[in-house]
């Protein structure tokens, strides 16, 4: 773990609340690992061992239905945790893990970390802490999605993706439009629409590519859009 790796542990929401020792000695000598992509991390059903805090890449937590659909709950990237709530719980996993790009993630042991809280209890008032943070985190996404309108979040999506802020600007989506859709709560069938809407804006798609004539103007887009467009 480089100071790198640690910027990213004290960004996410379950840590972002605690002083950086705290969050080394509750994640202990873990290393982080490198998965390819279509990576099984757990499935559901299986005992709850660990959770995960993403590096780099992308994750998704699906559930697999008695009929054999799979329903996607959610895609996690740089700077999240999933798999808390199950070891804090015990029991099992509710849902199934994997990665849909390559990608670095830290596995936190859920009888260590708990062991560690235990044998410290002051640790539990900093998760505590973390705990209210991650909540307020949850709380201003899901305000983001009503505020915001469906080519807003695609636009915001994308131009996250590149450092870029002046001029024109190409990148790559890391996974396939359906699971795009979902991670940002939206339909497929509306994913499409609003991905035609940013036509206007200077967006291009051609299978996984993204053009954007002027990232400047997009980035005005994502913070106002006339009422018209919203």
């Amino acid at each position: 773990m480089d100071p790198a790796d640690w910027d990213i542990v004290k960004s996410t929401p379950l840590f972002g609340a605690m002083p950086l020792q705290t969050a080394q000695v509750l994640v202990g000598n873990t290393m982080p690992r490198q998965y390819e992509k279509g990576a099984t991390l757990f499935l559901q059903g299986e005992p709850a061992a660990a959770f995960f805090i993403v590096l780099d890449g992308w994750v998704k937590i699906y559930r697999t239905t008695p009929d054999g659909l799979e329903v996607v709950l959610h895609v996690f990237t740089r700077g999240e945790t999933f798999a808390e709530a199950a070891i804090f719980l015990g029991g099992r996993y509710p849902a199934s893990g994997e990665t849909v790009a390559a990608s670095r993630l830290l596995r936190v042991e859920g009888t260590a970390f708990r062991s560690r809280i235990e044998e410290r209890p002051a640790l539990a008032m900093s998760m505590l802490a973390s705990a209210s943070y991650q909540l307020k985190f949850l709380v201003e996404q899901i305000e983001q999605i009503k505020v915001r309108s469906a080519p807003q979040r695609i636009a915001d999506f994308m131009v996250r993706l590149t450092q870029v802020r002046k001029g024109t600007a190409v990148i790559e989506l890391p996974f396939e439009k359906g699971l795009l859709a979902n991670r940002l709560g939206m339909k497929p069938e509306s994913f499409s629409r609003a991905l035609a809407h940013l036509r206007a804006h200077g967006v291009t798609v051609e299978r996984g590519t993204v053009n954007i004539a002027d990232i400047g103007r997009l980035l005005s887009f994502v913070e106002y859009a006339p009422e018209d467009e919203a």
